[in-house]
């Protein structure tokens, strides 16, 4: 089969496209903006990628065209369609699905689908839970979000019959507007946490909550649902009905419980103590990942002591708590450390600065430095949380370009902790004006961030 792929250079499509090729189709592409690393993981791969989505593509003839969330029917002040392309296939009558259709009809029939979902740590913990499959022996299929550093890639086929995928709640396509992981229909369903997000699709909390019922009544009564017991949203949703064996994960509640420090810790099922937990991850949130992960892989047999065991290996995925580099400034004293993370959401940016504060030494200070990029922090919907986010913090930095609201006013009262500018540049010389040795430079963005981890390394190296 051929499939030609709009919006194959994302996450999600550029990983189906992987799988896809794996399993002996042709595979085709094209995006806006065809860039590394995703091009050139797909070129690698032997895949044609194409820039833009012009209507000449369908010269190509695939036999089903695969199409991206990302594509619309928006048109362009000219009134030209956005994505002539699309125009062309519909016009044509030409077969077309999403990408979640697709993987489910090609990839995921016939498998144990281990589908991760939650607002925060999806990536983490879909990785971690295929870590623990591939050291018990299960060889797992996988399609992650990011690049674990464990496996080297974001997707693979895998020899056994489980598959582990990370389950979006994002919408599938403009065709089909409900949530990406109710195609995935898994005998194992992980609720890591629910918060509200992505305000262009969804009203509010409640409109999220019953896309995660939708999820749950796709799992059969053999399955097993993995449920946060912190998150009063997964309660009220699991309210809603549910006819799967259910485990409860928390870090003092729950079936799977942690007992210790988030760097090393004992696992709990039921008050006993059954595994330990010991790596090189920091942070409340990655001990809740790793109970999530453990609770999901016992559903297949994997015994609680063998997946802790095997964390000891796990080693976090790319751009989650990256380390870009280190320099030593001119005054002396201990370097200056500058991370890469993909946290963007205010809780997300506030667990990822107290997973950081419980790993450096007391006295040493924390310069978050971030953008608000997502669709819902575009809209401003959750600017009066930022102040929040960032509290353990000690200067926070924000770069504020392409808002419709006043970031400096979000931020007004942090008072002098808080400094926002609007060009890139600005920003990396109000940060190295206030760099101290010993300092750790949290950069955080679902985005590229214009290259801002590497524009620091080289101020720093030439103050």
């Amino acid at each position: 089969m051929h499939i030609h792929i709009l919006g194959i250079c994302g996450t999600f499509m550029g990983g189906l496209a992987a799988l896809a090729r794996e399993a002996g189709h042709r595979v085709t592409g094209c995006d806006a903006g065809v860039y590394p690393p995703m091009s050139d993981q797909l070129r690698a791969l032997g895949i044609e990628l194409i820039e833009g989505f012009g209507a000449e593509q369908m010269a190509l003839q695939p036999d089903m065209y695969v199409i991206g969330n990302v594509v619309s029917r928006a048109r362009l002040a000219n009134g030209d369609p956005k994505f002539p392309l699309m125009e062309a296939i519909l016009d044509a009558g030409a077969p077309y699905t999403s990408g979640p259709q697709w993987l489910s009809e090609h990839v995921l029939q016939g498998k144990h689908v281990l589908a991760v979902a939650g607002t925060h740590g999806k990536t983490t913990t879909t990785a971690m839970l295929s870590w623990i499959l591939q050291e018990a022996g299960l060889e797992p299929g996988f399609l992650i979000g990011g690049v674990p550093v464990n496996f080297g890639v974001s997707a693979r086929l895998g020899g056994g019959r489980y598959f582990v995928i990370e389950a979006d709640e994002y919408d599938t396509a403009f065709f089909d507007k409900r949530s990406k992981f109710v195609h995935y229909r898994p005998r194992t369903a992980v609720l890591n946490n629910l918060e509200f997000d992505h305000a262009d699709i969804f009203d509010n909390l409640a409109a999220i909550e019953r896309q995660f019922h939708h999820l749950v009544r796709t799992v059969p009564s053999s399955g097993r649902v993995v449920v946060n017991a912190l998150e009063e949203s997964l309660t009220r949703v699991l309210h809603q009905g549910c006819w799967s064996d259910t485990r409860s994960f928390g870090s003092t509640v729950g079936d799977f419980q942690a007992a210790g420090e988030p760097h090393d810790f004992d696992v709990l099922v039921h008050g006993q103590r059954t595994g330990r937990v010991h790596w090189g991850l920091g942070g409340v949130h990655n001990q809740l990942n790793a109970l999530a992960a453990i609770a999901a892989a016992d559903h297949v047999g994997v015994p609680v002591a063998q997946a802790a065991a095997a964390l000891a290996g796990f080693v976090n995925v790319k751009r989650r708590m990256e380390v870009r580099g280190q320099v030593t400034l001119p005054a002396g004293g201990a370097a200056v450390t500058v991370y890469d993370d993909f946290a963007h959401h205010p809780t997300a940016i506030r667990t990822t600065i107290n997973g950081l504060r419980r790993r450096i030494p007391a006295g040493e200070r924390i310069l978050a430095i971030f953008e608000p990029r997502s669709n819902t922090m575009k809209l401003g919907a959750m600017k009066s949380q930022l102040p929040w986010s960032l509290e353990e913090a000690d200067l926070s930095f924000c770069h504020s370009a392409g808002l419709d609201w006043d970031a400096a006013q979000a931020l007004a009262p942090m008072g002098e902790r808080a400094t926002v500018r609007a060009q890139i540049d600005a920003l990396v010389e109000s940060i190295v004006q206030n760099v101290q040795p010993g300092d750790h430079l949290l950069c955080m963005s679902n985005g590229g961030f214009a290259g801002i981890h590497g524009k620091l390394l080289r101020s720093l190296q030439n103050t």
